[in-house]
């Protein structure tokens, strides 16, 4: 007989707590001691389900990661690309873009991030497939939201843009480039507080404005 759907809905319910208690257990550990310092039997016992089940919903240690990243990076993505109105005349594109950056770096600078991104560059030459998750799931979203965003404001002539793909890509770099870089490779004590990134985030805008900035 098939199973009732009272009885169906509360097996995937139990399963779905299964899947996000591991993947909490897999942040909690992977970040801690790296790809290979987790061993999945304590990872199993910390999501309080056994090894096999484990295995069940990921198949094995390199798709758990693999996941764990598309996780991570879209759970922050969905931070940054929230809908947000389009800017109606030029005067509030400056707003717009600044808000926007702000709001990137807040995300992208939350240490646990930081140290997934160090994480999957140290693992990236055994595991590139992780490197395609992060590099999908954050700079490509991004700019690729950026890009849509910024050829509506070209068609409405608050940008002068001709490559809406180009700017994209040189926005997001001049907001990201310095600060993710000093926090790569010095660590979260390099992070900037709240009011060096207002500044930088200023920076970059004012810059990219002076080249894409509206047709007079």
């Amino acid at each position: 007989m098939p199973e009732p759907i009272a009885a169906a809905s509360v097996t995937e319910s139990a399963s779905g707590r299964k899947h996000r208690a591991i993947l909490a257990a897999a942040e909690e550990m992977f970040l801690r001691g790296g790809y290979l310092g987790t061993n999945m039997d304590e990872l199993a016992a910390l999501s309080r389900v056994s090894k096999q089940t484990v295995y069940k919903h990921f198949g094995s240690k390199e798709a758990l990661f693999v996941e764990l990243v598309t996780t991570m990076t879209d759970a922050a993505g969905d931070r940054v690309h929230n809908e947000v109105a389009d800017p109606a005349e030029a005067s509030e594109v400056p707003a717009y873009l600044r808000a926007y950056a702000e709001r990137q770096l807040d995300v992208v600078m939350t240490p646990s991030l930081l140290q997934l991104r160090r994480l999957v560059i140290g693992e990236v030459g055994r595991f590139p497939d992780l490197a395609r998750a992060l590099y999908e799931s954050g700079p490509k979203r991004a700019m690729s939201s950026l890009a849509a965003a910024f050829g509506r404001l070209d068609e409405q002539g608050l940008l002068s843009i001709d490559d809406a793909d180009v700017a994209a890509s040189q926005f997001n770099w001049l907001v990201m480039a310095a600060p993710l870089t000093d926090a790569m490779l010095l660590g979260d004590a390099a992070l900037p507080d709240a009011r060096a990134r207002r500044r930088h985030v200023a920076d970059a805008v004012r810059t990219f404005l002076a080249a894409y900035g509206p047709r007079d």
